[in-house]
């Protein structure tokens, strides 16, 4: 969501409407001074210290500069906010790998799987530094390789030690666990890398209900299609039946549009690592949502120490 400048809580710009309502209430107040000055004062002194302008001047400053105070200071409880160049430290990105059965196809050398993490490592290596890394795994479950973290080296070795497994493919709960991780710590920019043959045959949430999921929270989806254009053979099963591994394109584009991600078809384990790294180009953090409030409690400190030099400073006023 882009970030827009505004107020946190408007409400509190209600108290600007007192403003208007004391100013009126401090003239009345002044007639009703000058008109007792006049019948009970020294007439001469009154109107040598009404005629001199510098003290005219600074007496209307002695009573405006109170409600510029006042008005500081509702502001700044209204807390305002800009979306100033400033980005907030860290983008989050979610490796989701498919560490199932299909993965271990040698159409990549020296299979899907071990193609995918090396690329994977390359991709958390070129990330700034402040970003925070983790990754997914799933096969007929997910579950959790690497928490986020911004120590890219422990996360690149808890990548390397997953291992191939036999199960299906459950892409929709592998999918579901990364957006809940992506969003753990809060982040300008939340992004989730899903890599796998797109072929959804296990698990209890379907891909699509995964990605409405993460539209709903507004994290990007990049999918990455790791296969070839014919299905690929797997070797048999128990019963010596065939087994082929195979891509399924068109749901891995459906999540990446839904999410407003990309889809990127790789070819072979090098065009996979150069999408990697076209991807970490396109990860970029956005301005954040800055407040402002402090601005305008320190402007409101200044006016009340300016009210004090105005009372008791030098050059101050006759009481």
């Amino acid at each position: 969501m882009r970030a827009l400048a505004g107020f946190y809580s408007p409400f509190w710009l209600l108290g600007l409407l007192l403003l208007p309502v004391l100013w009126l209430f401090w003239r009345r107040s002044v007639s009703r001074r000058k008109m007792a000055a006049i019948e009970f004062s020294n007439l001469s002194a009154l109107k040598s210290a009404g005629s001199d302008e510098r003290g005219r001047r600074r007496v209307l400053l002695l009573s405006i500069v109170p409600l510029l105070a006042l008005g500081c200071l509702f502001i700044a409880l209204a807390g305002p906010h800009l979306p100033l160049g400033t980005e907030r430290a860290g983008t989050n990105v979610v490796l989701v790998i498919d560490d199932s059965g299909s993965m271990q196809a040698t159409d990549y050398t020296p299979t899907r799987l071990e193609a995918a993490k090396s690329a994977a490592a390359t991709l958390i290596g070129e990330l700034p530094g402040e970003d925070r890394v983790g990754v997914v795994v799933f096969e007929s479950g997910a579950s959790t390789a690497a928490y986020l973290s911004p120590d890219k080296t422990h996360v690149i070795q808890r990548l390397e030690s997953i291992g191939p497994k036999t199960g299906q493919t459950a892409l929709g709960d592998g999918l579901t666990l990364a957006v809940e991780m992506v969003g753990s710590i809060p982040s300008a920019k939340q992004v989730v890398i899903l890599l796998s043959d797109g072929v959804s045959n296990a698990g209890v949430v379907k891909p699509l209900t995964a990605a409405s999921f993460a539209k709903e929270r507004g994290i990007q989806v990049y999918t990455i299609g790791l296969g070839s254009d014919g299905p690929v053979s797997l070797g048999t099963d128990a019963f010596g039946n065939p087994e082929y591994a195979d891509l399924d394109e068109g749901t891995l584009r459906t999540i990446a549009e839904e999410t407003g991600g990309r889809y990127f078809t790789s070819v072979d384990e090098t065009t996979l690592s150069g999408i990697y790294r076209n991807l970490s180009g396109e990860i970029v953090s956005e301005p954040e949502e800055t407040g402002i409030g402090s601005v305008f409690i320190l402007a409101s400190v200044a006016l009340i120490l300016g009210e004090f030099w105005l009372r008791y400073g030098r050059g101050r006023i006759l009481p």
